[in-house]
């Protein structure tokens, strides 16, 4: 898996490559945390590159969003494959979590 984060205003943009499983949810909640503890508190992942999700990717996100929101922001996803999103969707992910089927409306719905 790769992440690089990407910053438009004061929202940080975390766009994941490959697989987010037993091996990778440590390095997504790493980079998520790290974010989150640097005062960037709006946080979108973009999925657009995610072939796979596990259930340990789907704590992953669970830790992302709760650490968002303690401290006032939020974490949302954005560019969803159809694979991962029926995931997302039978897991109940998609009730909990805000998606978006683009990065750019994602951003800018902490804008409107």
């Amino acid at each position: 898996m790769e992440i690089a984060i990407l910053e438009s205003g004061p929202i940080s943009v975390v766009a994941i490559r490959g697989s987010v499983d037993g091996l990778t949810a440590g390095d997504l909640s790493d980079a998520v945390g790290a974010q989150v503890r640097a005062g960037r508190i709006r946080l979108v992942a973009d999925f657009a590159g995610v072939e796979y999700i596990s259930s340990a990717g789907l704590r992953a996100l669970l830790g992302a969003l709760k650490d968002a929101r303690q401290q006032g922001g939020d974490f949302r996803l954005a560019a969803i494959r159809p694979d991962v999103q029926r995931v997302l969707d039978l897991s109940g992910f998609t009730s909990i979590l805000k998606a978006f089927a683009t990065v750019e409306a994602a951003v800018g719905s902490f804008v409107g």
